[in-house]
């Protein structure tokens, strides 16, 4: 696809980031099935649940469009969730709150990434006057940034600490 204007551009950058959310969502299940903590792994959950429904307001918005959400494979963030993999899952870690850091670490790199993608979508279809689209991409940036500070809660909220400490 030729990317002609800024139309053309904001087609295919929703089209990239729901290839994003696509595979973010297999990573965080299996962060959420090897964390540790109670609490973390109930976020992680929460997590793939406004990932779907983020992927859900996508693929919503490119049908107004006439496009196929499913056309494009985000490279970005799949070198992401390969470097989840080796540094949260595969690495060998002393103790399991060290691995839970590590695991909302690349949790958080995940997010900003999203977070990243949705700012852009919105704001190009605010200027293009898709202002029903920019409602709803805000909404999306909106709980993907309360779900990057939930993390951000439960790591200073003992995680760290306890990964600190040895326990």
């Amino acid at each position: 696809m030729a990317i002609k204007n800024l139309n053309d551009l904001y087609l295919h950058q929703l089209k990239d980031l729901y290839s994003a959310c696509k595979q973010s969502m297999a990573i965080v299940t299996e962060m959420g099935r090897v964390a540790k903590s109670r609490e973390l792994s109930e976020a992680l959950i929460a997590g793939n649940q406004g990932i779907a429904r983020g992927m859900e307001t996508l693929a919503q918005i490119c049908d107004t469009h006439d496009t196929d959400p499913t056309g494009e494979h985000c490279r970005g963030m799949e070198g992401l969730v390969n470097e989840a993999r080796k540094h949260a899952i595969e690495t060998d870690f002393g103790d399991d709150d060290t691995q839970d850091a590590a695991i909302i670490t690349q949790y958080q790199r995940l997010a900003h990434y999203a977070i990243a993608g949705y700012g852009c979508v919105r704001t190009f279809a605010n200027r293009l006057g898709h202002d029903g689209d920019g409602a709803q991409l805000q909404e999306c940036l909106d709980n993907t940034r309360d779900g990057d500070e939930h993390m951000t809660r439960i790591a200073e909220g003992g995680v760290n600490q306890a990964a600190m400490d040895g326990r």
